[in-house]
């Protein structure tokens, strides 16, 4: 019985959080017409962008060491910090604690830093077509998130200087450690954005839920 809790509790809490009706005063940011294409386009790149990070490893990636799901990225977390690749904004589902406004500004703060570390080791690889190409789903992506974000946005604020690009990668292991980390992390983020954009979807189950 024990054995079945553990397994089964967290698919169950990640239903319940998936599942979970949006906050009435978020609910009605996000029911406009309009919003909801805007999520149902983010959501088809997103996938895209997901369905292809693995060619795009494979495609740049050689050091054999440096597999896209190990269980030894975690190791490289240090050479991470000295590289200079910063860490992606942190992502949840919709709740009172954290409103579409704010998922909605790190999906696109988050977008354009793995952009930046893109373009900042594309140089030193050899085979960039499908970085190019990733990079460009990426930016597609960014105007769908930003365009959202201007909908729901409850006040005009200047929006902060993204903080440059300034990756430290003396020779080719850096170049590939720093490729790699960049596609492993963005693999992450873009599972987390998964989620974040289905907790601001309405459709007709939701509806019925509410």
């Amino acid at each position: 019985m024990n054995i079945l809790i553990v397994f089964v509790l967290p698919y169950y809490m990640a239903t319940v959080a998936r599942c979970a009706p949006l906050p009435a005063a978020q609910s009605a940011l996000v029911a406009d017409p309009q919003f909801q294409q805007s999520v149902q386009w983010s959501h088809t790149l997103v996938q895209k962008i997901l369905l292809s990070i693995p060619e795009t490893h494979k495609s740049c990636i050689h050091t054999e060491t440096l597999r896209l799901n190990s269980t030894e990225n975690a190791k490289l977390q240090l050479m991470a910090s000295s590289i200079g690749i910063r860490s992606a904004p942190a992502l949840r589902v919709v709740s009172e604690d954290f409103t579409v406004e704010t998922g909605l500004t790190r999906m696109s703060e988050g977008l354009q830093l793995h952009r930046d570390l893109l373009a900042s080791v594309s140089p030193r690889l050899t085979n960039t077509g499908k970085v190019d190409e990733l990079m460009g789903d990426i930016k597609d992506l960014v105007v769908h998130v930003n365009k959202m974000l201007k909908m729901v946005r409850t006040e005009v604020t200047a929006q902060p200087t993204p903080t440059p690009v300034n990756l430290q990668m003396p020779g080719e292991y850096e170049v590939q450690v720093a490729a790699h980390l960049t596609l492993v992390q963005l693999q992450t983020f873009g599972q987390d954005m998964v989620r974040s954009l289905r907790s601001m979807e309405q459709n007709e189950d939701k509806e019925a839920d509410g």
